[in-house]
């Protein structure tokens, strides 16, 4: 099974990647794995699984154990992000919303078949840059004549 992977530097730039890496099965959110296990061309990479969602949209959240679909009662933050309603004549610059709680099904923080997209992070870098690998083929200059 394909896994779309999205892999984040610390300068804020994001890599998409679409492998088939039977490695990260039974892998866990905030576990640090090695680069050959997706793709051999980042050797010497490490990274860590900081999320990813199911097939219908579900976050993996950490909080939940094993790969099972769960409702969780959240506040505003991770899984959550609600608009406020607007309450009396309080200023309207305050974007979280007080005692706003609502329950939100999530998946657990094991990575299974039901998982698609997975949420990586750079630890170590690899003797290759993100950007050489991830650069497109040079097309070869087609030359036209001058009229």
């Amino acid at each position: 099974m394909a896994f779309k992977i999205n892999i984040g530097e610390k300068s804020g730039k994001t890599y998409k990647l679409e492998a088939s890496a039977q490695g990260l099965i039974d892998k866990e959110v905030g576990d640090k794995i090695d680069g050959k296990e997706i793709k051999s061309d980042f050797d010497g990479y490490e990274f860590e699984i900081t999320g990813g969602s199911d097939q219908a949209g579900f976050p993996l959240f950490k909080e939940v154990p094993g790969q099972i679909l769960k409702g969780v009662l959240l506040k505003y933050g991770k899984g959550m992000h609600k608009k406020p309603r607007r309450e009396g004549k309080k200023p309207a610059a305050d974007k979280k919303p007080r005692g706003l709680r609502l329950r939100k099904t999530v998946r657990g923080r094991v990575i299974s078949d039901a998982v698609v997209q997975i949420n990586l992070k750079v630890l170590k870098a690899g003797k290759k840059p993100l950007v050489e690998i991830f650069a497109p083929a040079a097309e070869p200059a087609v030359e036209t004549p001058a009229q």
